[in-house]
């Protein structure tokens, strides 16, 4: 008896260890902002010898894109499966909770005997999930897992990250000249400009060194023949204009998938070929999911495009842009495999608010400098004035985004059918981003956002029209913005006022009703009311307002506030005395609010 139960403990050793060989690894390469500038994509000024070589031994896919052009978000797509609107994770390092049952995905290859390993960079800007790693941190490695055990990894590349630029290297010890850089159309050519795209480069020269490393280390290790192997970036970058904005520059990323011959059976075409296929990061985790013959989760909104659970290719990428560190904005897009339609829902505020963190690059300040002086063509002036409602552009023809054909009535249809494509996906998905974040902070205190969304409260779909009739910039439309700002929901009211303050005096008929509404029950209502009142020549109540929203617990309120007082200038004296009380405090949070509270004095006080 005693053998028969040793055979039958053999046998099913062996055959785990069978299925555990006939189950592929996966390896994750994630370099940090960048486009497709390599070599591979044909990019000529690219020195990426290593990834070059990879794409001729993998599928190279041309439409890859991030739902985000930006990391945190960007990675809470990638680590969900979830479309973070959906989440209320949109916004730029917010922690809001995903809901009980939304799992980070490693988690369910660790359940099935997967080691999980990331090194080293998490910010998925949702709460974390430690559970989801066997290890996670600057020396995790798949080298740790026991014999034979398959292993799912991560190794995050952070040499192309934006903070790269923020001190300019000796012209001498670039590698790539700045004077042979083909600036992008919409760049002036200072030297800063130069300097940095050069230094950028330079920077992805590393990157792809480092990658090639991870590669080799893979072979040493005798793996490389039973691993698939992703190359991704996390978002688009990182000069001005492209990370952080929902253009082809922000939103389009390498992806290039390495099968061995052993899993070949699971890739969608032979070494070397190159594809046009859409794929997204909302596809990434049902798609390594389905690799690793894995049952992918019902809730998950993306769809597995490798695999035997893949299923027909979309026929959209979707995309926003929420909250920029301390600035607010609020754009969604959608990408078919011609054209990129973008909606901007706040239109009053121009491309180029000013960033702390973006305007450490010299190049920044220097693009700058050239608009205050003049000097600057039609393309590149467009990035410091308000935005237009609705941009649509042909990337075959245009591939740097600058012709905006929204207007042109031989696109008519293609407009149309993108407009429809992306409202249909707003509702959908249940986008709780149309939720100002002061209110949005607050209602994830405790409740999950999705969770919300789901629960009948959110009043979507009138909140989205009102949304879009609040931007689209229709004289018509303001009797209807003025009934809806006695709306009985603060949403509904909020977008009503954002309406108004895009009409600016073609709304002064508004005016009696947003003086009411500086008493409203909600404070984004309140800040909204003031911004409106404040182009209408107001000033005393309107700052009175905002200076006492400066006292708010609420951290998003106070942000909310403060980009409307630095947009005043030196009226906003009698609200200074908030202002540097917030310098003051103790940051138990993110410090968006002083970031933006310093710049406010700085501009009032002419630095």
């Amino acid at each position: 008896m005693k053998h028969i139960l040793l055979f039958i403990l053999l046998i099913i050793v062996l055959k785990t260890k069978a299925q555990q060989q006939d189950r592929p690894n996966i390896l994750w390469i994630v370099s940090e902002d960048n486009s497709p500038l390599l070599g591979c994509y044909g990019d000529a000024f690219a020195t990426t010898p290593n990834l070059d070589k990879f794409a001729k031994q993998g599928v190279l896919y041309k439409n890859a894109f991030a739902t985000a052009p930006v990391c945190a978000p960007s990675r809470s797509t990638l680590i969900t499966g979830m479309y973070p609107p959906s989440m209320g994770t949109e916004h730029m390092r917010s922690t809001y909770p995903a809901p009980d049952y939304v799992k980070f995905f490693p988690r369910y290859f660790r359940e099935a005997g997967y080691y999980t390993t990331n090194n080293a960079k998490k910010d998925y800007n949702t709460v974390d999930q430690l559970e989801a790693w066997d290890e996670s941190s600057a020396k995790a490695t798949y080298k740790n897992r026991k014999p034979g055990q398959p292993f799912f990894a991560v190794f995050n590349l952070n040499v192309s990250h934006e903070s790269g630029i923020h001190t300019s290297v000796p012209i001498e010890k670039l590698k790539h000249d700045p004077e042979k850089v083909k600036l992008p159309p919409y760049h002036p050519a200072t030297p800063e400009m130069k300097h940095d795209w050069a230094q950028y480069y330079d920077k992805l020269e590393e990157m792809d060194r480092q990658a090639g490393a991870l590669l080799k280390e893979l072979e040493a290790e005798g793996l490389a023949e039973n691993t698939i192997v992703f190359y991704y970036s996390d978002n688009g970058g990182i000069l001005g204009r492209s990370k952080r904005f929902v253009y082809e520059s922000g939103l389009r990323v390498p992806l290039i998938i390495r099968f061995p011959e052993k899993f070949s059976g699971l890739a969608p075409d032979a070494p070397g070929s190159v594809t046009d296929r859409i794929v997204t990061f909302n596809d990434f985790a049902p798609s390594v999911m389905s690799l690793a013959g894995l049952d992918i989760p019902t809730y998950m909104q993306g769809k597995a495009f490798l695999g035997k659970k893949e299923v027909k290719e979309r026929a959209y990428a979707y995309g926003f842009r929420g909250r920029m560190d301390e600035r607010t904005d609020l754009s969604r897009t959608v990408r078919d495999k011609q054209f990129r339609y973008i909606r901007n829902y706040m239109p009053h505020k121009i491309y180029a608010q000013h960033l702390e963190y973006l305007w450490k690059a010299p190049s920044m300040p220097s693009w700058e400098a050239e608009y205050k002086a003049g000097r600057l063509n039609a393309d590149q002036k467009r990035f410091w004035e308000e935005k237009p409602a609705e941009e649509l552009f042909d990337i075959a023809t245009d591939p740097h985004n600058i012709h905006n054909l929204a207007a042109d009535p031989k696109y008519k249809d293609v407009l149309q059918k993108l407009r429809k494509a992306n409202h249909d996906w707003l509702i959908e998905s249940k986008d709780v981003g149309f939720i100002p974040e002061g209110l949005l902070s607050k209602i994830s205190e405790t409740t999950p956002l999705r969770d919300y969304a789901e629960s009948g409260k959110y009043a979507l779909e009138k909140v989205i029209q009102t949304a879009e009739i609040a931007s689209s910039r229709e004289k018509s439309q303001l009797k209807e913005l003025m009934k809806r700002l006695g709306d009985k929901d603060p949403v509904v009211r909020y977008w009503a006022v954002i309406g108004t303050i895009v009409l600016k005096n073609d709304a002064i008929a508004a005016k009696p009703k947003l003086q009411t509404l500086l008493n409203d029950p909600e404070v984004t209502v309140r800040i909204a009311s003031a911004e409106s009142l404040l182009a209408f020549g107001e000033t005393d109540a309107p700052v009175e307002t905002l200076s006492e929203a400066l006292k708010s617990e609420n951290q998003m309120a106070r942000v909310q506030a403060l980009n409307v007082l630095e947009t005043i200038g030196a009226k906003a004296q009698p609200a200074f005395e908030n202002v540097r009380a917030l310098l003051k405090t103790d940051q138990q949070d993110s410090d968006y609010d002083v970031r933006a509270a310093k710049k406010i004095l700085e501009v009032a006080e002419n630095k």
